[in-house]
C-alpha cells in the first residue's frame, strides 16, 4: 500500500472530490488539515513547490499537485501504476478492462451531477427507473465551490453548496440511485440502445439525462496559465485563507465576482474588482454588498493583460478600455470569476447546440435533437443557471423520460 499525504481543509470541496477518487480505488491517506494545523501550511507550500492551493498531495514522497493534476492521471490512466506494483497493475487494468468494457443495459444513465442530475436521479429512481449516474470526477457541480447559497428554497438561515450537494447525493442515493464517480469518456447516439462509456465501464441505455453542467472560464493567457496555483485561482472559498493579509483581486461583475470578493474581505486588507464594463452585472443586494465595502475597490473598465510575477503573483496589468492606459497593481492573488462555459463537448456533432455550446432542447421540454436523449440543467440554459432552475429542469427531464420510456416500452 503506497504511503499517501494530502494536504487539505474539512470543507474543501477539490480535497473532497481528491478523497472521493482516492477512496474509490480503496486507498488510505494522511490527512493533514492546514487550518487546523497553520504551521502545516508553510510546510506544505515549500514541499510543494510554492503552491498555496489545496489540496496538495504526495505518493511515496513524490509531488503529485492538486485535484486537477490527479485527476489527470487518472483520466490519462497512469494512477495505478502510481499507486501499485508494476506485475499488479498490468494484471488488474487487463482484466478490469475486459470485464467491465462489457456493456451492462440499463434504463437510463444520467451523466453528470448537480441540482440538474441529482434531481433527475431522485424523481427517475421514484418512478423506477433504476437511473445509474456518472457524476464525474468533479462530482456536485458548481455549487461544491460556493460559500453561502441564500436563494435556495427551503433554507432559511442559508446553506453552503457542499452541504446541500451531500443532500441532494444522499436523496438520490435513499430511492436507489447507482452513483459512479466517473467521467463519461465517449457517447455513441446514433442507435438505440445508447452507449455511454468511462475509463472502467460501459453502459446500453434506453435513455439518457444529460447534466453536465458548466465550469469556469479563464483569461486564457500565458501568464495566468502559468501561475496557476501560484497565486491564480478560481476557488476564492477553497484558497482565500492561504493568502491571509496579503493584497488580492477579483476578475468579474457578476454575482460569483461580488461573493467572491466580499468573502476574500475576511483575509486581504484590500481586495481590487478588475471588471470590463463601467457598472456591474451582478443582482443588485450582491453590487450594493460590495459596492458599500470598505475593504473593496473597483478598476472599471478594465481588463488584465497580463498577471505579473515570476514564481509566484506579485501584481496585475490592467488595461483600460476606454483610455488604452496600462496600470500595475500589486497583489498576492487573483481569483477569476468571469463566467462559464457548458460542459458539451463530449456531445458535439451529436447533440445540437447554440453558437456558445449550450444544448438546444424543444421549448417547454428536456427533449434534445435525438429521441431517447434529455438534457437540463446548466449545460443547455444560458439564461437564468441557478441551482433551483436547474432542479426544475432536472425534474423535467425525468419526467420527460419516464413518460417517453413508457411511450416506446
Amino acid at each position: 500500500m503506497p504511503q499517501i499525504e494530502m494536504y487539505a481543509k474539512s470543507w474543501c470541496p477539490f480535497c473532497q472530490h481528491a478523497k472521493r477518487l482516492l477512496e474509490d480505488k480503496g486507498l488510505q491517506w494522511e490527512e493533514i488539515d492546514v487550518e487546523q494545523e497553520p504551521a502545516r501550511a508553510s510546510e506544505m507550500v515549500e514541499r510543494a513547490g510554492g503552491r498555496r492551493t489545496v489540496p496538495q498531495i504526495f505518493i511515496d514522497g513524490a509531488h503529485i499537485g492538486g485535484f486537477d493534476d490527479l485527476a489527470a492521471l487518472e483520466s490519462a490512466g497512469r494512477l495505478d501504476a502510481l499507486i501499485a506494483s508494476e506485475a499488479e497493475t498490468e494484471g488488474t487494468l487487463a482484466s478490469e478492462k475486459e470485464a467491465t468494457m462489457e456493456a451492462e443495459h440499463v434504463k437510463l444513465v444520467i451523466i453528470g451531477s448537480g441540482p440538474a442530475g441529482y434531481t433527475a436521479a431522485i424523481y427517475a429512481a421514484r418512478a423506477e427507473l433504476e437511473p445509474v449516474m456518472l457524476a464525474g470526477l468533479t462530482f456536485g457541480g458548481q455549487l461544491m465551490i460556493t460559500t453561502e447559497v441564500e436563494n435556495y428554497p427551503g433554507f432559511p438561515d442559508g446553506v453552503t453548496g457542499p452541504d446541500l450537494m451531500d443532500h441532494f447525493q444522499k436523496q438520490a442515493e435513499r430511492f436507489g440511485t447507482k452513483i459512479f464517480f466517473e467521467d463519461a469518456t465517449s457517447v455513441d447516439f446514433s442507435k438505440r440502445p445508447f452507449r455511454v462509456e468511462t475509463e472502467e465501464r460501459a453502459y446500453l441505455a434506453d435513455a439518457v439525462v444529460v447534466a453536465t453542467g458548466a465550469t469556469a472560464k479563464w483569461l486564457g493567457i500565458d501568464s495566468e496559465e502559468r501561475l496557476t496555483n501560484r497565486g491564480v485561482s478560481a476557488c476564492a472559498t477553497c484558497d482565500g485563507a492561504l493568502f491571509r493579509d496579503k493584497e488580492m483581486a477579483v476578475v468579474g461583475g457578476g454575482d460569483t465576482a461580488m461573493e467572491e470578493a466580499l468573502f476574500l474581505t475576511r483575509y486581504a486588507p484590500r481586495v481590487t474588482v478588475i471588471h470590463r464594463r463601467d457598472e456591474l452585472r451582478a443582482s443588485k443586494i450582491m453590487a450594493d454588498r460590495a459596492l458599500a465595502h470598505e475593504k473593496i475597490e473597483f478598476l472599471w473598465d478594465s481588463e488584465v493583460d497580463e498577471v505579473l510575477g515570476d514564481e509566484f503573483v506579485t501584481g496585475v496589468r490592467t488595461r483600460n478600455l476606454k483610455t488604452d492606459e496600462t496600470t500595475d497593481t500589486a497583489i498576492e492573488a487573483l481569483f477569476i470569476a468571469i463566467g462559464h462555459k457548458p460542459n458539451t463537448d463530449l456531445f458535439a456533432g451529436q447533440l445540437e447546440t447554440d453558437d456558445v455550446g449550450y444544448l438546444k432542447v424543444e421549448p417547454g421540454t428536456s427533449r434534445t435533437n435525438i429521441e431517447g436523449v434529455f438534457a437540463c440543467g446548466d449545460a443547455m440554459d444560458p439564461v437564468y443557471r441557478q441551482a433551483v432552475t436547474a432542479a426544475g429542469s432536472g425534474c423535467m427531464a425525468a419526467i420527460d423520460c419516464e413518460r417517453w420510456l413508457a411511450e416506446n416500452e
